[in-house]
């Protein structure tokens, strides 16, 4: 039996609100993936249901004793419902948010089938953006990681 959508936004919520004084208090290094999720020229955002509700790029937390591309796999499983095999590592990313220090390990893949199942509970939204079109209202992250995928594709990798 699964809970409605509106609980199971209210408890991503008040979890994201419990860490954030866990956080506060203990100002952890924290491990991550963020997945640049490519279509061409297209960039795959995403809005979570919690926390700041800038476009960010899908991702997650690392578990521990996770392979960070192992985590990237889990994490888009999850969240969108995409298998993805065949990732391009990028990278790490560091970032700060919430008074935790962020190590975010990157990847990118190119999706062939735009079909995705999104987390409602979750992901608020979900959008294709032209990479030259981003949202001015993007996680302080997205511009550095971006950078990433465009500095490996002028070196022809």
């Amino acid at each position: 039996m699964s809970l409605p959508l509106g609980l199971r936004r209210l408890a991503y919520r008040t979890a994201h609100r419990a860490l954030r004084g866990y956080w506060f208090l203990r100002r952890p290094e924290v491990d991550g993936v963020k997945c640049v999720l490519t279509r061409g020229e297209l960039i795959l955002l995403v809005r979570h249901t919690y926390g700041r509700r800038e476009w960010d790029l899908p991702g997650g937390a690392v578990k521990r004793g996770e392979r960070p591309v192992d985590a990237a796999e889990r994490e888009m499983s999850e969240e969108l419902g995409v298998e993805i095999r065949n990732w391009v590592a990028l990278g790490a990313v560091h970032a700060r948010a919430y008074h935790r220090r962020d190590r975010l390990h990157c990847f990118q893949a190119e999706l062939a089938d735009p079909r995705l199942t999104v987390d409602g509970a979750e992901l608020a939204a979900v959008r294709w953006f032209g990479a030259r079109e981003l949202p001015a209202d993007v996680s302080g992250h997205v511009p550095a990681v971006l950078a990433r995928v465009d500095g490996h594709r002028a070196r022809g990798a």
